[in-house]
């Protein structure tokens, strides 16, 4: 090769490294189709003919966060279900969450949870709202199911906030921005379980979504003034607050646990004005319900009295012989006519109990 020869290509040598340099120095552009929201184009429809109004779900006052009881090997127990959720339409009831924590979303399958809101809507759609949990700490996830879940013909979802790895405030507002579109939402505020606040400011940066319909509060009442003050729709997330949050701090109503037991008493304490001799009788059950974290309370109650077979999902085991004997003694005092199904409750043995760990 000629000495010219060699210089030429040393030279282009010299530009390539160069330009390869720069290059490497210089801001990476993302392409456009990173930075187009929803460019995965959702399995969003817009037709409305049969769609639920986000004020129809404003307008429930009595919620329930309704229990999903299973048969001996775990999969879920359709005939049980159907009848606790015939009690609640029979009891006044105007709206079931399906699959929340109460539900046991959080021990189900995603084919599990889309197949349970489908279910419910297909045989109670008519009579009673159905509210599917699909919220999820992964925005991915909470999107899918959410997509899914309006497509079986759910009526409103149930949206928490991202827990456990948690995010910023703006990521919060990012998160439920990605779910409003669909529908009908409610977001719920629980950080004892999430382990994050969601405050105010987040709220009322979506409030103007045309989506959203209100907020599932457990924070207090000072919290559910707040919003209801500037128009936002409340339920109270706790139940032994709720007789308080409707009356004297203008929630809409409750998403209720203990509806789950006395549905026809919950809906009596959100009407007709203030019941404080009703609250005063109710509180002792309320208590009793969330001596241990929730489900385990209300899933041991409904065996006792006969409505479900007394299987549990592990981790949540039974209350102990104790408050077993304990909550006979409730039921007695409010009286057993008040409380849902025909049997006599009872006092149910350790051994009466399955717990399923493989489901």
């Amino acid at each position: 090769m000629s000495v010219s020869c060699q210089q030429i290509c040393a030279f282009k040598t010299f530009i390539s490294c160069r330009n390869h340099t720069q290059n490497r120095r210089s801001r990476w552009t993302p392409p456009s189709a990173a930075i187009v929201p929803n460019f995965h184009l959702p399995m969003r429809s817009y037709e409305v003919k049969n769609r639920t109004s986000t004020d129809d779900i404003k307008s429930l006052r009595l919620i329930t966060a309704i229990k999903t009881p299973y048969l001996p090997d775990g999969r879920f127990d359709l005939e049980a279900y159907d009848s606790l959720v015939n009690m609640q339409i029979e009891d006044g009831a105007d709206g079931v969450i399906v699959g929340g924590t109460t539900g046991e979303g959080q021990l189900m399958s995603w084919d599990e949870h889309i197949m349970l809101i489908g279910h419910t809507i297909n045989c109670f759609g008519t009579a009673i709202k159905v509210i599917g949990n699909t919220g999820s700490n992964s925005t991915r996830e909470a999107v899918h199911a959410t997509e899914q879940g309006f497509a079986v013909g759910m009526h409103a979802a149930l949206h928490i906030n991202p827990y456990y790895g948690k995010t910023s405030l703006e990521g919060m507002v990012a998160h439920f921005q990605c779910v409003l579109p669909m529908g009908p939402t409610i977001i719920y505020n629980v950080p004892s379980r999430t382990g994050q606040d969601i405050p105010p400011r987040v709220i009322h940066s979506i409030a103007d979504s045309t989506n959203f319909a209100g907020i599932k509060e457990c924070v207090g009442h000072d919290r559910v003034k707040e919003y209801t003050k500037n128009g936002i729709t409340v339920w109270s997330g706790n139940d032994d607050e709720c007789h308080d949050s409707k009356w004297d701090h203008d929630a809409t109503g409750v998403i209720s646990v203990t509806s789950n037991l006395v549905p026809g008493l919950m809906r009596e304490l959100l009407s007709n004005g203030k019941n404080p001799s009703l609250n005063k009788k109710l509180l002792p059950l309320i208590s009793w319900l969330f001596c241990e974290p929730n489900p385990i309370g209300v899933n041991t109650a409904l065996a006792q009295l006969g409505v479900i077979r007394p299987i549990f999902r592990l981790p949540y085991v039974p209350l102990p012989l104790a408050k077993r004997v304990e909550f006979v003694n409730i039921v007695k005092e409010i009286g057993r006519e008040h409380f849902i199904g025909e049997k006599d409750v009872q006092v149910l043995e350790d051994d009466d109990f399955l717990l399923v760990g493989r489901y």
